[in-house]
Parts: structure tokens; sequence; C-alpha cells
């Protein structure tokens, strides 16, 4: 990134590859698979990372700039929980890449200057776009580590046999 545009917009950009990744020997029972009934399957996870997108970030995105500091709600993925439920992973990775693609692209536009911009957020006070944008950056990066260790659970944990073992795994 160079002085004149906003932090974290190549994280934001590689993330749908670094989950695409993640995912590429995971089956559709693999993705729906839950550790147990109260954790998220890899498919309930970017149910909730596709409408976040959307639904949290983007929303926000937009009315940082179109308004004068705003007031912001708190984002709970716990009131959305009925539709993360049965969600079809493909159909979510694939809506989460394109919102995300264009997001970027949006986040690209800007200089970095537009990161002062500020807003209130009914939990945590005055907080600005460039502090938003590391708090994506930071939500990103826990749902790739939660995915990753449900992959590493379902998929490679048992391969390994007697050398997974020594794993201490918490997907």
């Amino acid at each position: 990134m160079t002085a004149n545009t906003l932090p974290c917009l190549d994280l934001l950009a590689a993330t749908p590859g670094i989950l695409r990744g993640l995912m590429s020997e995971i089956s559709d029972a693999d993705a729906r698979w839950k550790p147990s009934p109260a954790r998220f399957s890899i498919a309930e996870v970017l149910a909730h990372l596709s409408h976040s997108e959307g639904n949290c970030y983007r929303r926000r995105l937009d009315r940082f700039l179109a308004e004068d500091r705003p007031e912001l709600e708190p984002d709970d993925a716990q009131m959305w929980l009925d539709r993360y439920r049965d969600a079809d992973p493909e159909h979510e990775i694939d809506h989460f890449e394109e919102q995300r693609e264009t997001n970027v692209q949006f986040l690209c536009g800007l200089t970095a200057g537009a990161g002062d911009r500020a807003a209130m957020h009914k939990e945590f006070g005055e907080i600005t776009l460039t502090q938003m944008l590391h708090e994506w950056a930071l939500h990103d990066l826990g749902h790739v580590r939660q995915i990753a260790e449900l992959v590493r659970a379902r998929k490679y944990a048992a391969g390994a046999g007697p050398l997974g073992k020594s794993y201490q795994l918490n997907p």
C-alpha cells in the first residue's frame, strides 16, 4: 500500500483466496460438519462472513462517507443464527467473494484522508473509518483461524494417525 491509500486493503482483498485455499479439499459434508451443536460449521462461518460483509461493514462504510458522525449499532452475530443454519457453503463463499471484491475496489478509490472520518459506535464511542478497517481485518483473521481449525479437525487430524495425537485442536 502507498501512503495515499487506506490501511488493511491488502488483507481484505486476500481473505477470499485464503478461504478458498483452506477449503480446497473440503467436501460439502465436511463444510457442514459441526464439532458440537453449540459450535459453527465452516458453512455457517461463511454465511456469517457473507452476511456481515454487506449488512455490517458495507453499511457502516457507506454511512461513514455519507453522514457526519453517524451513530452505529453494535453487530451481534447471535441475532442471525437462523440465517446461518443450513447455509450452502459454495453459495456463501461465492457471495462473500463478490461483495468483498466490490468493497475493496470501492475502498481503493478512497484516499487515506477518508480514514479520519468519525462515527459514534453505540458500544465503543467514537471510532474512525481507519479503526473500523483494522477491526474488519481482525474479524477476517479470526474467522480464517476458525475455519482453519475446523479444517484441521475434520480433514487432517485423523489422517495424520499417531502423528496427529499431539495436536490440541479446538474446532
